[in-house]
């Protein structure tokens, strides 16, 4: 399997598959050996809002901002939030990773990070001609936003990301694809299908709409904060630089940087893989007490039904098992 996507998927047919599917007895022992990893489980829950984060194998610079592979990049992601239904509210591509703060209106989360990644990967390794893994292993992260506040927050984060990094002292002059406050409420832009990959004639549209919209959680005057919360941390880091006597990198630099190069060694890494964000401590707990019993409950279920119990009820917001075993599921 490559690590763009599944080889016997194809990515232009239904959305989803015949949930009468059931997993092949001969496939059944595999999955029931103790020794076999088993990743913890995503609770897919329709209108549920996440932080979305995908880094490149090896933290290479493989989305090195440039002409192309803005526009694959911003062209694969219109195509996506159309096609799954996702709601868009901010977005920032950096050169080895991406952030994105989007709504899941119809509980497509999967099948949308799905088709994005295996996109994006595609089409930057043809450019680039690579064959090898484009993304880091394992899988991306989503992190459930509890409430307006946690949206605020993170939306923050992602705007203010190559500031903090030392890239560009002001958010807008990044030079890849990303998005600002003022973005949202705009009307949608057109984006041209990327040349190199796609077929000429094929399913993919020539041309695609991208919307970026205000959360239902957030009015005008939230955008206006996060306009001035935006200043602010500029002039933050920019003290903080002048006080250390660094300078930010630049665009010039940031554009010279090869697409095969990577960080310095040092820099520190992610150790974290939260799968939920709350600011308040005890909401926050309540939250991942809720996550850890959906865990359990699914586990159990899982292994009832690979002991041949058909009818076992799967908790509410299971994804997998759904869609491609055809299990019942709780209601919401």
């Amino acid at each position: 399997m490559s690590a763009a996507g599944h080889p016997h998927r194809n990515p232009f047919g239904n959305q989803h598959p015949n949930p009468a599917w059931t997993l092949r007895e001969e496939r059944r022992p595999s999955l029931q050996e103790p020794s076999a990893p088993v990743s913890i489980p995503r609770q897919i829950l329709p209108d549920s809002t996440y932080l979305l984060t995908r880094r490149c194998f090896q933290r290479q610079f493989l989305l090195r901002p440039d002409r192309r592979v803005n526009q694959i990049f911003r062209f694969c992601l219109a195509y996506a939030v159309r096609r799954f239904e996702i709601q868009l509210h901010a977005f920032c591509m950096l050169s080895n990773h991406y952030h994105l703060v989007v709504t899941d209106t119809r509980g497509n989360l999967p099948e949308f990070m799905h088709w994005f990644n295996e996109y994006v990967a595609k089409c930057v390794n043809a450019k680039l001609g690579r064959w090898e893994s484009f993304w880091s292993p394992g899988s991306y992260s989503a992190v459930r936003l509890d409430d307006a506040n946690d949206i605020l927050a993170k939306m923050l984060y992602v705007h203010l990301n190559p500031v903090e990094a030392g890239l560009v002292s002001k958010a807008k002059d990044w030079p890849g694809e990303r998005s600002l406050p003022s973005d949202m409420g705009a009307p949608p832009v057109s984006v041209v299908r990327p040349a190199g990959f796609f077929r000429e004639m094929g399913p993919v549209p020539r041309r695609v709409e991208l919307e970026i919209v205000l959360p239902d959680s957030l009015s005008e005057r939230e955008v206006g904060w996060l306009e001035e919360r935006i200043a602010a941390g500029e002039r933050e880091c920019a003290a903080r630089r002048i006080e250390r006597n660094n300078r930010f990198m630049g665009r010039r630099r940031i554009l010279r940087q090869s697409p095969f190069s990577r960080p310095r060694p040092g820099e520190p890494r992610q150790k974290l893989n939260p799968r939920v964000a709350a600011r308040d401590k005890w909401r926050r707990i309540e939250l991942l007490q809720r996550l850890s019993l959906f865990v359990g409950a699914y586990r159990n279920a899982r292994r009832r039904f690979l002991d041949g119990e058909r009818n076992v009820e799967f908790p509410s917001g299971t994804y997998w098992m759904r869609l491609r075993c055809g299990v019942l599921c709780a209601g919401p």
